[in-house]
């Protein structure tokens, strides 16, 4: 019987392991090229670099299938595209992002200090709900506020949940976490992506500025 257990338990509980040393450098390319294509890329290139990326990104799933970090990266360039493509034309590569994350987190939810929440919890923030798309205020404030249980210091994880408080109008609490945002420690080897998130944590802290005024 207890070996009868076992078996059952190895059936329904994902494998995982971590990346080996050229998988670790294969995710830091697709992090930096993610991070040049959005912050340095001219809008109207985005959607072609985010393309090859989403491809490069794929293949490293298919490398490392026992892998969250590869699965979550596939679901941000995917997600990255989407907003790049923008329209109804985009549902499909939201939704392929949402089938990684959600795998992501089925196999490591803590992988990448809970990125996966971060980033799953922003799709269904943004993305139209019912009858066009799956986007829904609760469930993202649920996965945003897992992301922070996880990571409550990080710069993506406080930006997201600004974005999600702004949403909501409650721009004393979004400027607070933004504030919190711009303090989170530098991630070394993601600079650029570090810079250009400031950037995005002071657009927002001008627009909540503009809605008050």
């Amino acid at each position: 019987m207890k070996r009868l257990f076992v078996v059952g338990l190895l059936a329904f509980t994902p494998l995982t392991w971590a990346l080996d040393p050229a998988g670790t450098q294969q995710l830091a390319a697709l992090q930096q090229r993610w991070a040049q294509i959005q912050y340095q890329t001219p809008k109207d290139k985005r959607a072609d670099a985010f393309e090859k990326l989403s491809s490069d990104a794929s293949a490293l799933v298919h490398q490392h299938p026992g892998s969250a970090e590869p699965l979550i990266w596939d679901g941000i360039i995917n997600s990255s595209w989407a907003g790049a493509i923008g329209g109804l034309s985009a549902l499909g590569k939201v939704k392929a992002a949402k089938a990684s994350l959600e795998q992501a987190i089925e196999m490591e939810p803590t992988a990448l200090q809970g990125s996966a929440y971060t980033s799953l919890g922003t799709l269904y923030d943004q993305v139209p709900g019912w009858p066009i798309g799956f986007g829904d205020s609760d469930k993202a404030d649920a996965l945003l506020r897992k992301a922070l249980q996880i990571n409550p210091n990080g710069i993506d994880s406080n930006y997201f949940w600004a974005d999600h408080l702004y949403r909501q109008k409650r721009y004393a609490e979004a400027t607070a976490a933004l504030q919190k945002a711009r303090q989170a420690p530098p991630r070394p080897g993601r600079e650029l992506a570090d810079q250009g998130r400031r950037g995005d944590i002071d657009a927002l802290l001008k627009a909540i500025k503009d809605k008050q005024d």
